[in-house]
């Protein structure tokens, strides 16, 4: 039986991606689940993309929108942008694009549309970029953007007294719906952390690749997890989102 395996965000490391994959030794039924921003921050943006189309053709993977995903999706369609983008990562995609033949670029296209705003596993695990604000799950959320910028999900279960039973009415209820959520967004090197971090039943998958820290694949059944060395190592020459 094959291990689910859910990767971190990865913003532009192509070769944090590369390394920490080849600690994995993926196996022909492993699943794997992206929990987006794949783009923004080193010099590979586009790159990642690339690696990732042909991933899909060897291997189940599930890819998730992620903010940086939607930002840039915006970019390549309209070739507009925010000055706030190009200041958190969009500069260094834009560059990577400028390396893309027009056939490769059509094919980048289907995989931005294609990406889901999360995705609910046959165990009751979610598997979501930020997170959600409908007390009844993600599929009610009245703003779907909100799944890939949310960041309140994982501030309730860090901020939450681990002695409070889900028993208690104070219990907050988005974190009664589902068995394991998976989320990334924001980097846990935010509370000096570059490892997975579980709080209640939310695990952060994100270890500050785009600044300090590693990129981070975990098996979700063993909790087992594989890290690349610090990207910002690899990368050397460059700033990232630092």
């Amino acid at each position: 039986m094959g291990r689910t395996l859910v990767i971190g965000d990865i913003h532009g490391g192509l070769k944090a991606l590369e390394q920490v994959l080849d600690k994995v030794k993926l196996n022909k039924d492993d699943t794997l689940i992206f929990l987006g921003d794949y783009v923004d921050g080193w010099s590979d943006s586009a790159q990642v993309i690339s690696l990732l189309i042909e991933l899909k053709e060897s291997y189940n993977c599930i890819f998730v929108r992620g903010n940086h995903d939607d930002l840039c999706y915006s970019w390549l369609q309209q070739k507009t942008y925010y000055p706030e983008w190009v200041e958190h990562g969009g500069q260094a995609t834009m560059d990577s694009y400028a390396k893309i033949s027009e056939e490769e670029l059509k094919k980048h296209f289907e995989f931005y549309e294609n990406l889901v705003d999360y995705y609910i596993d046959d165990n009751n695990r979610l598997f979501v970029h930020a997170g959600f604000t409908s007390l009844h799950g993600p599929h009610k959320e009245y703003f779907n953007k909100l799944c890939y910028w949310d960041r309140t999900l994982w501030e309730t279960a860090l901020a939450l007294d681990p002695n409070l039973q889900k028993t208690n009415d104070k219990y907050p209820k988005r974190l009664l719906i589902f068995d394991e959520i998976y989320i990334g967004h924001t980097p846990v090197t935010r509370i000096n952390q570059t490892i997975p971090v579980n709080a209640t039943c939310v695990w952060n998958i994100d270890t500050g690749a785009a600044f300090k820290g590693p990129l981070t694949v975990m098996d979700v059944n063993t909790k087992q997890w594989w890290q690349s060395d610090p990207v910002y190592q690899i990368y050397s020459d460059e700033k990232g989102r630092n």
